[in-house]
């Protein structure tokens, strides 16, 4: 059987290019939706989803890009996320229902992304089907208190170097506010992690835009932290996905 490659998905707007990544060990599977960061899809990305497949959960990782140019899709996935609804909410639904329908799926769906990833996951947290989500860098959106009640279960790891909104500040605001709400959550700062620690990007996955975008941050990729991010996304989802009822 394949383990892993690329597939096409229907949308309600046109057909988006996915890579999937299939566990070796007998299903079924929790499934597992991986969201990119500003890179696109890229050789790391398909890597996140392979680690997830080896750790037994079916993961899929759509290529957001597909309709229009980066910085296109870029105003549009930046828009939708506010109101935490539009155009790029229906094409990761879409990936999430492709999980949900294989036949080597439990039906039990979380979500992992990094960056403008973890932007996603943690806005998907609430009311979008998802029953896990791993936040990676991803920042903790004003309105949170609003509708974190909900939640479901969220595992985060921030950079502790991370000045960016997005980074250590935003992190232990996320932490605090899943405490108050009593949301079963993990949330990590990393000690001397600078933003997009776990994200390791070849070059020729990286525009001149986006090298530049990394030196501002401060982007810098960490062997050792992103190896224990995993190790706790893994027993996270475990618990939360694959010990839960399909």
């Amino acid at each position: 059987m394949e383990t892993r490659g690329q597939i096409e998905i229907a949308t309600v707007a046109g057909v988006m290019p996915a890579y999937t990544a299939v566990p070796t060990t007998p299903p079924p599977w929790p499934g597992v939706v991986v969201i990119h960061d500003f890179t696109g899809m890229s050789e790391d990305l398909r890597n996140h989803a392979d680690w997830l497949a080896a750790e037994g959960f079916l993961a899929i990782a759509p290529d957001l890009y597909y309709w229009g140019s980066r910085l296109r899709c870029l105003r549009t996935i930046m828009r939708d996320l506010g109101p935490r609804r539009g155009r790029t909410f229906d094409d990761i639904a879409a990936a999430r229902q492709w999980l949900r329908e294989h036949d080597g799926c439990t039906g039990v769906v979380g979500v992992v992304g990094f960056c403008m990833g973890g932007g996603y996951a943690i806005a998907l947290a609430e009311g979008h089907g998802f029953d896990a989500s791993a936040v990676n860098y991803g920042g903790c959106p004003s309105d949170a208190r609003d509708w974190l009640p909900r939640a479901c279960p969220v595992v985060g790891s921030f950079g502790g170097a991370d000045k960016s909104p997005l980074g250590a500040r935003a992190g232990q605001r996320l932490g605090r506010l899943l405490t108050e709400f009593d949301v079963p959550h993990d949330v990590k700062i990393y000690p001397g992690a600078g933003h997009g620690f776990m994200n390791d990007h070849a070059p020729e996955d990286q525009t001149l835009f986006l090298r530049f975008l990394g030196r501002v941050s401060g982007t810098r990729y960490d062997e050792v932290s992103t190896q224990d991010a995993r190790r706790r996304i893994a027993v996270f989802f475990t618990e939360h996905l694959r010990d839960a009822p399909s």
